[in-house]
């Protein structure tokens, strides 16, 4: 499945068939805010963060694919990242983009 950023797909005419989303919602660990804490002391990266944000994407853009699959897509265009928090210490991670078919492919 190809999936790009851009609006179209060079040298390439697409049919649009519809937007797709993949989400996940994330809860802060009790480890991870304790190092934090402790990290916010003296500065650097937030390991537990970073890799647990990762994650998160991996996990959306994963669960957006597999819905362009359903759709019988062979790309999906335009794909974005957004966050919002659903709840204190807990965050959504939503991927989106439009599903295309590729003409003559």
């Amino acid at each position: 499945m190809l999936v790009t950023t851009t609006n179209d797909i060079d040298g390439k005419e697409v049919e649009i068939i519809g937007v797709v989303f993949g989400n996940t919602v994330r809860a802060k660990h009790l480890g991870s805010d304790i190092a934090a804490g402790l990290k916010n002391l003296v500065g650097g990266e937030l390991r537990g963060y970073s890799d647990m944000l990762a994650q998160a994407r991996k996990e959306a853009l994963t669960r957006m694919i597999d819905q362009a699959k359903n759709m019988d897509a062979d790309a999906v265009v335009n794909v974005r990242f957004t966050t919002s928090q659903t709840m204190a210490g807990a965050a959504e991670l939503l991927a989106y983009g439009t599903a295309v078919k590729i003409k003559n492919a």
